[in-house]
């Protein structure tokens, strides 16, 4: 499988996931999300998002995958082995913490990639620059959680990408800028830096 073919306009789903989390919070995130991408880069990206179960084949027929929301996410072993294949063979996983997700997340990414760690980005990583500029090379601090600073975290497999995971710093809530309230430079600032993302994902071999 190449999750990556772009004979076509990108494909992008929200993942669900079982545990008790509210993988279902902010429904405009993507939807905003992606018309702001649409509009702003080279790039062609299909303006309706899916919502697909990590369990599912189905995660296969799409390059970027999403998943947020608050508390507790848990996988069996069935769902880490399909996304450990989806992310091995050419896709992405972008995990946003909306607060409450940190203490479930690291452990499950160190059971789906023991012999991986998740580290944090530097602040060169093309993500930070790739088409908005991030000076303070972090991502923007769109929630406030527990006054810690912005972070993003990765997981790399042969030296690609699979994985972010935004902690303290909470994009996809500036992305929903219909549904929380937010000053306009923090919704642009999340709305570029997950432009950034997706152009990273989208044109970075």
């Amino acid at each position: 499988m190449d999750a990556r073919q772009a004979d076509e306009a990108f494909k992008i789903a929200r993942v669900q996931y079982q545990g008790g989390g509210d993988w279902y919070s902010s429904p405009s995130a993507l939807t905003n999300l992606i018309d702001f991408a649409n509009q702003n880069l080279p790039i062609q990206i299909s303006e309706r998002y899916d919502d697909v179960q990590i369990g599912s084949r189905d995660i296969f027929d799409y390059p970027f995958l999403f998943a947020t929301g608050h508390g507790n996410i848990s996988l069996n072993t069935s769902e880490m082995e399909n996304l450990r294949r989806y992310l091995e063979s050419g896709g992405f996983l972008m995990v946003d913490d909306d607060y409450g997700m940190d203490q479930y997340v690291r452990p499950l990414l160190g059971r789906i990639f023991p012999e991986e760690e998740l580290v944090e980005l530097p602040a060169n990583h093309p993500v930070y620059s790739i088409v908005f500029p991030f000076s303070e090379g972090r991502p923007p601090k769109v929630h406030e959680h527990d006054g810690k600073p912005p972070q993003a975290f990765a997981l790399f497999r042969n030296g690609r990408m699979v994985l972010l995971y935004t902690y303290e710093s909470n994009p996809s809530d500036g992305w929903a800028y219909d549904e929380h309230d937010n000053p306009e430079e923090i919704n642009r600032a999340a709305l570029q830096f997950g432009a950034n993302v997706l152009t990273c994902v989208f044109t970075t071999p």
